[in-house]
């Protein structure tokens, strides 16, 4: 269960290399995550991945997972929830494809896509059913905002991110009501961050976080002509300011900090960084003709 300060005392984190994960558990240990589960591929990365979580005080096990490999989900994932409890669920696994190739390449482009959206509705629903089953818990997908609209850039890789949001805020409304909490995470572009510094070899005892005060409450809605005319100046403001600016980028720890924040809030979406939240409300209205000029 939780504490109660909103940080899960169990995680299962599938895609156990991503750095994006990493940082969320490293983070959540210190709040007082006690297990953790990493399943990814069998390798020097996930045993180190899972070494370095154990030198900071976690019980840590590694399970062999492989999200093309859907048959095998709901064995793989079912056994670890045989195994007691698990207070949340970070599905962090994908791959950014390579659009040139890609494109010429449709066997290339099909395996994003399966990785990316086939790969997370399944193992989404083993581990929703099994969080429900329960009768608690969070699951935190790390979709995009390539998601949100898709660029010439990167369609391909894009539309899978898009798929993979709209099941994830579909599967959060089925799931409502059930004592089961589902967030979806929106990052920008993550550039890398510095490595993790390593712990003492005798680790000190967790300390429990503050919580946060509440956030503040937004007003009435926009009318739409308002939201029309801001998104239309928006769109003139961010035409010279490309996604991968490094104010619309975020870090991986950046990233772990908003999560570690939404669930305490038990956000059902966050954005990283949050600025992104308005750029992406302007560029959704963007007439086709001028978003295709511009340098996103």
């Amino acid at each position: 269960m939780k504490d109660a300060f909103g940080a899960p005392q169990s995680l299962l984190v599938l895609g156990g290399t991503s750095e994006i994960a990493l940082a969320t558990a490293r983070r959540l240990i210190a709040l007082r995550t006690r297990t953790v589960r990493l399943a990814g591929r069998p390798g020097p990365a996930l045993d180190a991945a899972a070494a370095d979580l154990r030198t900071r005080g976690a019980d840590v096990r590694t399970v062999g997972f492989d999200a093309l490999d859907a048959e095998s989900h709901r064995t793989v994932l079912g056994r670890i929830f045989t195994e007691g409890d698990i207070d949340m669920v970070l599905l962090a696994f994908g791959i950014a494809g390579d659009q040139g190739r890609d494109e010429e390449e449709p066997l290339a482009a099909v395996r994003v896509a399966q990785t990316n959206y086939t790969g997370a509705v399944s193992a989404g629903l083993v581990c929703a059913g099994a969080l429900q089953a329960q009768g608690h818990g969070s699951l935190v997908v790390l979709s995009s905002v390539a998601g949100e609209r898709v660029r010439r850039a990167d369609f391909i890789y894009g539309s899978s991110k898009a798929g993979l949001d709209a099941f994830t805020q579909g599967l959060g409304d089925a799931l409502h009501g059930t004592g089961v909490h589902v967030m979806v995470v929106r990052p920008g572009v993550v550039r890398p961050g510095p490595a993790p510094e390593p712990v003492p070899e005798t680790v000190p005892a967790a300390r429990a976080a503050s919580p946060s005060p509440a956030p503040a409450r937004g007003g009435v809605a926009l009318l739409a002509s308002a939201r029309f005319a801001a998104a239309r100046s928006a769109s003139v403001r961010f035409a010279s300011a490309p996604l991968e600016a490094p104010s619309l980028t975020a870090t991986p720890d950046a990233v772990a900090e908003a999560i570690v924040t939404g669930l305490r809030r038990r956000s059902e979406t966050v954005w990283v960084p949050g600025s992104l939240r308005a750029v992406m409300s302007a560029l959704r209205h963007v007439p086709r003709p001028l978003f295709r000029r511009l340098p996103l």
